[in-house]
């Protein structure tokens, strides 16, 4: 399905059988975590444990948006949905797809692109048919996703107030820093 920045695979995280779809879909790396949406900063402190006030900074001004906030992940998350890395990746995504299936559901949903590891990000629903449209039983066609970079991600599991930008996307990091020494 479409989300704001490309298409996601989307699933359940707490089915460890539909996860395990994705690495093999995808072939993906076990050890590296899926990203999971989100519809709210409440729904966010469900999933999360040992959260730091960042979070609200963060998610006050940049959620809903392109930015992946990654947390310690509360014990609602099998250890495999983590990674084994006990931290979970989370953001709200500003698409009305998206947030009214996870909204509907009352859960989260997998957020990982829907693209072979290492091949390109898929912004519309045919990019995705052609490279991996074989492999997964549904393509939610919503049209071109309107933006052609990932989500930035900030990682606030260091401790001690300290954080780090993984990657930087859509949201430059300049604005990030703003936010968090505030």
């Amino acid at each position: 399905m479409p989300t704001d920045t490309y298409y996601g695979l989307a699933v359940d995280p707490v089915n460890l059988c539909a996860v395990e779809q994705i690495y093999q879909i995808k072939t993906r790396q076990k050890h590296k975590p899926l990203s999971l949406l989100i519809s709210s900063l409440a729904q966010a402190y469900s999933l999360a444990r040992d959260t730091d006030p960042m979070l609200d900074k963060l998610a006050d001004r940049f959620w809903p948006g392109p930015l992946t906030i990654i947390v310690r992940a509360g014990t609602k998350l099998p250890l495999r949905s983590t990674a084994n890395t006990g931290n979970v990746a989370i953001r709200v995504p500003d698409a009305a797809i998206p947030r009214a299936v996870v909204e509907r559901l009352g859960l989260p949903i997998t957020a990982t692109s829907a693209n072979l590891q290492g091949a390109s990000e898929c912004t519309n629903a045919a990019a995705v048919r052609d490279q991996i449209g074989d492999r997964i039983p549904l393509i939610i066609d919503g049209g071109p996703t309107g933006r052609t970079q990932p989500t930035t991600i900030v990682d606030l599991t260091l401790g001690s107030g300290r954080w780090e930008i993984l990657r930087e996307g859509a949201i430059p990091t300049h604005e990030i820093v703003m936010v968090l020494q505030r």
